[in-house]
C-alpha cells in the first residue's frame, strides 16, 4: 500500500530536519512493506517574499488529496511576525479543523534534563492534549490609537462567528484588544479525546489547565465543559490546576502527571514547559488532527540562527513522522523509528549538537535510516 504525504519544510532549520525526517521514514516504510508518496510543497517565508502570497487556495486542493502533512518549521527573521504564523501554519489549523493537538514529552537516555525529581530508573511520559482552533488563537484582535471598531468573521469545522468589537479610551491612548472564544461544543469534543487517551493509557487520571479565578468568563466556562465529559469516565479522576500553579508543579513532581488537557493558549506554553524537563525541543514532537487529515511537526521553531551550521537537531522531526505513521495506521513502523531513536541516543556516540554531540542533522538521519535497515 501507497500513502500520499504532503510535505512542507518552511523555514529555517526546517528543510534540514525535514529530509532526515523522510528518510528515516521510508526507510521504516520499505522494511514494513509500505510506500510513501510525497508531494513537496515550496510555501514558506522565501515563496511569501517573493510573491507576497503565503499560502495560495491551490495548496489547500493539493493537500486534501493528501493523508497527512510533515511540516517542518515556520518563521524567519525577514518577515513580520505574523503572515507566516497565522496565514500558514494557522491557517492549516483553521481550515482542516485540526482540532486535536498532540504534544508527548518522553525521556530519552543518555539526554541531560535540568531537574532531579524523575527517580532513578523511571522515565516521564507526558502528554498535552490541547484545544488546538479556539481560545486566544481565534485571530479576534485589533489595535488602534484611541477608539476600537472593529468587525470579524471567523469560520471553524463547528462553526461561524461574526460580530463586532467598538472600544472607547479617554484620555486618547494606543491600545490593543484580542478576543478569546470558547465554545461547548469545542471544548466537550477535546475533553474527550483526552479522557479517551487516559483511559487508554491506564492512567487513572487527568489534569486540566484552567485560569477560572482570574478569567471566570473564559476559563469557567472551559472547566464546566470539562467537567460535563468527566461524568461519562468515572474511572478517570480529574485534577483541575490553575495554570500558574500547573507550571509550578510540574518540574517538582513530574512523575505525578500524564495527560494534561489545557485549552489552546495555555497547552503551547505547559507542552515547552514539558519538553524542557525532557531535555529540549529538538526531541519534541506534535500531531495537529482532524477527523480525516492530520498535520504533523517537531515542536521546535525555525531556529534561523543555527540554519546551515550544522547544528539542527532532526529528532523530533523524525519522531513527528513517527507519529504520521501511527495515524496511517502503521503502528509497526512508528514504534521501529522510536524504538530506533533510543537506541541511538543510549550509545551515546554521534549525537546532535543539542544533546551534547556534534554530528550535523545529516549524519544523524543517515545513523537511523541505517539502524533501521540492519534489522
Amino acid at each position: 500500500m501507497d500513502y500520499d504525504i504532503a510535505v512542507l519544510p518552511g523555514d529555517g532549520i526546517g528543510p534540514e530536519v525535514t529530509e532526515q525526517a523522510l528518510k528515516v521514514m521510508k526507510a521504516a516504510a520499505s522494511r514494513f512493506g509500505f510506500g510513501l508518496r510525497i508531494n513537496a510543497l515550496p510555501y514558506g517565508a522565501n515563496h511569501y517574499l517573493k510573491t507576497g502570497v503565503t499560502l495560495p487556495e491551490s495548496a489547500f486542493s493539493e493537500l486534501r488529496s493528501a493523508k497527512a502533512l510533515l511540516l517542518g518549521a515556520v518563521g524567519d527573521p525577514r518577515v513580520p511576525m505574523g503572515p507566516l504564523e497565522q496565514e500558514l501554519l494557522l491557517a492549516l489549523r483553521f481550515r482542516f479543523d485540526l482540532y486535536v493537538n498532540l504534544r508527548p514529552a518522553k525521556s530519552f537516555p543518555n539526554v541531560r534534563v535540568p531537574i532531579n525529581t524523575i527517580p532513578e530508573g523511571r522515565a516521564l511520559d507526558i502528554l498535552v492534549v490541547r484545544e488546538n482552533t479556539e481560545d486566544f488563537y481565534m485571530g479576534l484582535g485589533f489595535r488602534d490609537r484611541g477608539d476600537i471598531k472593529g468587525k470579524f468573521q471567523v469560520k471553524r469545522g463547528l462553526y461561524e462567528l461574526g460580530g463586532a468589537l467598538g472600544l472607547t479610551i479617554s484620555p486618547t491612548s494606543d491600545m490593543a484588544a484580542a478576543l478569546g472564544v470558547i465554545t461547548g461544543p469545542g471544548s466537550r469534543r477535546i475533553a474527550q479525546r483526552a479522557f479517551a487517551m487516559a483511559q487508554a493509557r491506564g492512567d487513572g487520571h487527568l489534569h486540566v489547565a484552567s485560569k477560572a479565578n482570574a478569567l471566570p468568563q473564559l476559563y469557567g466556562f472551559w472547566d464546566a465543559q470539562v467537567n460535563e465529559v468527566a461524568a461519562d469516565y468515572p474511572d478517570i479522576t480529574l485534577k483541575r490546576m490553575n495554570v500558574d500553579n500547573l507550571c509550578y508543579q510540574l518540574p517538582r513532581a513530574p512523575m505525578d502527571f500524564g495527560v494534561i488537557l489545557c485549552p489552546n493558549l495555555f497547552g503551547d506554553i505547559v507542552s515547552d514547559l514539558a519538553s524542557s524537563l525532557i531535555g529540549g525541543l529538538g526531541l519534541s514532537p506534535s500531531a495537529n488532527l482532524g477527523e480525516g487529515f492530520a498535520m504533523f511537526e517537531p515542536v521546535h521553531g525555525s531556529a534561523p540562527d543555527i540554519a546551515g551550521t550544522g547544528k539542527a537537531n532532526p529528532l523530533a522531526a523524525t519522531l513527528s513522522g513517527a507519529l504520521l505513521l501511527t495515524w496511517l495506521g502503521q503502528s509497526e513502523a512508528a514504534r521501529a523509528i522510536e524504538g530506533t531513536v533510543r537506541e541511538y541516543l543510549s550509545k551515546g556516540a554521534n549525537l546532535p549538537f543539542e544533546v551534547g554531540g556534534d554530528a550535523p542533522a545529516e549524519k544523524v538521519g543517515q545513523i537511523l535510516t541505517d539502524m533501521i535497515q540492519a534489522k
